[in-house]
């Protein structure tokens, strides 16, 4: 019987792992990004350091760090439109 609990158990954690439901999407380019992004993406409270904008970009702290490539001006927004 605890045996089969066990195998139960890895299974289990296998198939539904305590991450979050889908990983982090990195892009290959801006011009990906922007196909799913159009504003870019961008830290929590980070301002363009290129002055305004036409889109608001999305506010994701991890999504901003797999595309932290992208952030030419280091100002906290990958691939600002």
């Amino acid at each position: 019987m605890r045996i089969k609990l066990t195998l139960v158990l890895v299974v289990a954690a296998l198939l539904f792992p305590l991450t979050s439901a889908h990983a982090t999407k990195v892009f290959k380019n801006c011009t990906e990004l922007n196909k799913v992004y159009p504003g870019g993406v961008a830290l929590p409270g980070a301002v363009n350091a290129g002055g305004m904008t036409k889109l608001t970009p999305k506010f994701d702290k991890k999504l901003y760090e797999a595309n932290k490539k992208s952030d030419r001006d280091k100002d906290g927004i990958a691939c600002e439109k």
